[in-house]
């Protein structure tokens, strides 16, 4: 797919089939992913992988953490189970779930330089998987910022800033296209300083 096409076409997908990606798929669309720009070449990003089983403990933790934000508040408990247990069964259904996290760094510089390098990897994991014929969804749900979510899918929160969580799997319907506003930018012009001391 040229470029051009795979960035205009791409679109952020809600309903999945249940087929699994073949992993050696996965693991092509995440390593050309890798070649996104970055400092230093601290290389930055980090993924953990919650599919099948694994999407089921991810799950449990994404509803626990719901409630204890108050996602529910004012609900009977028959309401909460009822809304509880739909997104639990739309989270099961999703094939993958790839949590992509970075180590923090104390100086803010260098913590905004991984943060955007991050940023640019999930990008290339969407347009190549797009690619492909994969699709997804990048989340940064509130549970991204609960520590006792990061700790269930074993993080440490003083260490590790959780970017996202993307939602990946073979699209069951693909959304039509958003019209996006024309981007606008000014060229300033040239100038030169002569300054005498």
């Amino acid at each position: 797919m040229d470029l051009y096409e795979a960035i205009k076409a791409r679109r952020s997908i809600h309903d999945f089939t249940t087929e699994m990606i073949d992993e050696a798929l996965l693991k092509e669309i995440i390593q050309i992913a890798g070649w996104a720009p970055n400092h230093r070449m601290k290389q930055p990003w980090k993924i953990k992988m919650f599919q099948q089983e694994g999407a089921e403990d991810f799950s449990q933790l994404v509803i626990e953490s719901y409630k204890r934000s108050g996602f529910t508040d004012g609900y009977s408990k028959e309401k909460t189970d009822k809304v509880m247990e739909g997104i639990k069964g739309f989270l099961v259904k999703i094939p993958h779930h790839a949590l992509v996290y970075m180590e923090k760094d104390g100086n803010l510089h260098r913590f905004e330089e991984d943060y955007a390098a991050v940023c640019a990897f999930i990008q290339n994991i969407q347009l190549a998987a797009w690619g492909k014929g994969i699709g997804m969804l990048w989340t940064s749900s509130p549970y991204i910022y609960d520590e006792t979510f990061i700790r269930g899918v074993g993080l440490d929160g003083k260490k590790h800033k959780a970017v996202a969580v993307l939602q990946m799997g073979y699209p069951a319907k693909i959304p039509q296209a958003k019209p996006r506003d024309q981007v606008l930018f000014e060229v300033e012009k040239n100038y030169f300083i002569n300054s005498r001391c």
